[in-house]
């Protein structure tokens, strides 16, 4: 995967060692919303002086090398595909990030890291993809220090019960989706030790960008236009038609999307 995007990069006249965030554009928000959404929720999460945080699910490293720069703190991001772990270490080292940013390739069920060591915890339309969400959000709360933050942007259940218009970003069958609902996931996050602190619904800002997005693909097609590398090089051919079902999804509310703050529980004491 690293080798491929480095040779689109290099055909688009672009120094694959050197690249700035704009160039890496395509490659490194790969959620609804893009760089825009993640700062709507680093602001929701109301963060200060916090040095060492964990990106779960952490694709391509983008929300990673995002918090690092937007805080100054450390970043540590993880993901179980080894592809995508090599090409996020090779962003953050084109883009002079990798001292700030560390990334490992792990499952989320079964973190390679101390307890109590991670301050605040990021996760981006990751926890869908995860089918042993308990064993996940035990693992977070085992990383979290007590009261650390966990900031989740996340795809659930709409109320529109009929099948998903598939494939989409997660999942190409229907026993590849494993959404659930909001108030499903609120309670799993309860019982898991996490106190909400703030939680908002964001499908229609979500739906508004998959549009604009869609206008802009169509527009790009028509005049054959040479795009910088993109999500279509990581989740293959059929990437716009994932594009195009997600926006009908959205539309017709099979399913939502979320941002919310929780907050590890410690002993009342401690309030």
């Amino acid at each position: 995967m690293k080798e491929r995007l480095r040779q689109a990069f290099t055909e688009a006249s672009i120094d694959p060692d050197q690249l700035t965030p704009a160039q890496m554009a395509g490659l490194d928000q790969l959620h609804l919303g893009g760089r825009g959404a993640s700062y709507r929720l680093l602001e929701l999460g109301e963060l200060s002086g916090v040095t060492r945080m964990l990106d779960v699910g952490c694709g391509t490293g983008g929300a990673s090398r995002l918090l690092a720069q937007a805080l100054g703190c450390k970043v540590v991001g993880v993901d179980i595909i080894p592809a995508f772990i090599d090409v996020a270490r090779w962003l953050s080292q084109a883009c002079g990030l990798s001292t700030q940013t560390d990334f490992l390739c792990a499952d989320a069920a079964e973190l390679p890291l101390a307890s109590d060591s991670i301050e605040a915890l990021w996760c981006q339309h990751a926890l869908l993809n995860m089918p042993d969400r308990d064993a996940v959000l035990n693992e977070w709360r085992r990383v979290l220090i007590p009261g650390g933050l966990v900031l989740l942007h996340e795809v659930v259940a709409g109320t529109n019960p009929e099948p998903l218009s598939l494939p989409v970003p997660w999942a190409r069958q229907p026993e590849h989706s494993h959404l659930e609902s909001r108030q499903a996931l609120e309670q799993r996050l309860q019982h898991a030790g996490f106190r909400q602190l703030r939680l908002i619904d964001v499908t229609e800002q979500a739906l508004s960008w998959r549009r604009h997005h869609g206008r802009r693909e169509q527009q790009a097609a028509a005049i054959e236009e040479v795009e910088l590398p993109g999500a279509q090089l990581l989740f293959g051919d059929d990437f716009t038609t994932m594009g195009r079902n997600l926006q009908a999804n959205l539309a017709n509310d099979r399913v939502r999307v979320i941002q919310g703050v929780w907050r590890r529980a410690v002993p009342s004491s401690h309030e």
